[in-house]
C-alpha cells in the first residue's frame, strides 16, 4: 500500500499505524480499486451492476444528524462499539461507492459511517445563508463536526478521487478527554 507522508511516498504501513488501522486502510484501498474499475467500465459503456461486483446493492436505511452547518445523511454498519471507519466518496461519486466495502468492514467488527458529503444525497445546509463551499478544508470541518455529533473521538478516514490532496494528507485528529488534538 502506498501512503503519502508530507512530500514523500512510502510503501507499506505508516510507522504510527496500529494493526487495526492497517486492516481498515487495506479494505478502503480495495474500495478504491473497485470504484476505479466501475468508473473505467462506465466510460467504455460496459459497467456491471453493483450486484455483480460484490453482491450488495444497498447500504441500508439512511440516518440524519445535525453536524455544524449541515444536516448530514449517512449510512452506518457494524457494531456501535467497534473502531470507526469513515470512508469518504469523491466527486462525482456518492456513498454507494462503498456498497461492498461497508459490509466487509462491518463483518470484521468495524463501525462504518459512510456520509454523503456536502452537495450530495440527503446532506443539506441547515441555513439558506450559509456560504456554499466544497473545498477540502470545508469537507474536513464537516467530518470533524460529524464526528463530534456522533461522539466519535477517533476514526480511520479514507477515500478516493481526492486529487491533489487525499484525505490521508489531512491532519490526524482525535480527542483526549475534553481536549481535541491534531498531528
Amino acid at each position: 500500500m502506498v501512503r503519502l507522508h508530507g512530500s514523500r511516498r512510502q510503501l507499506g504501513p505508516a510507522p504510527y499505524a496500529p494493526a487495526d488501522v492497517d486492516a481498515a486502510e487495506a479494505a478502503i484501498t480495495a474500495a478504491q480499486v473497485l470504484a476505479a474499475g466501475v468508473a473505467t467500465a462506465s466510460v467504455v459503456g460496459a459497467a456491471a451492476p453493483a450486484a455483480a461486483m460484490g453482491g450488495h446493492t444497498s447500504l441500508g436505511p439512511l440516518k440524519q444528524v445535525r453536524a455544524g452547518v449541515l444536516n448530514i445523511g449517512y449510512a452506518e454498519a457494524g457494531p456501535a462499539n467497534g473502531p470507526v471507519v469513515l470512508p469518504l466518496h469523491g466527486w462525482p461519486y456518492d456513498i454507494h461507492s462503498y456498497v461492498d466495502v461497508a459490509p466487509a468492514l462491518a463483518a470484521q467488527g468495524y463501525r462504518v459511517i459512510v456520509p454523503y458529503l456536502r452537495g450530495y444525497g440527503t446532506t443539506t445546509f441547515r441555513a439558506g445563508a450559509t456560504f456554499r463551499n466544497a473545498q477540502q478544508s470545508a469537507v474536513a470541518a464537516d467530518v470533524v463536526a460529524l464526528m463530534d455529533a456522533l461522539k466519535i473521538g477517533r476514526a480511520v478516514i479514507g477515500g478516493f478521487d481526492w486529487a491533489p490532496a487525499p484525505p490521508a494528507r489531512w491532519p490526524r485528529c482525535g480527542r483526549s478527554g475534553a481536549r481535541r488534538w491534531c498531528s
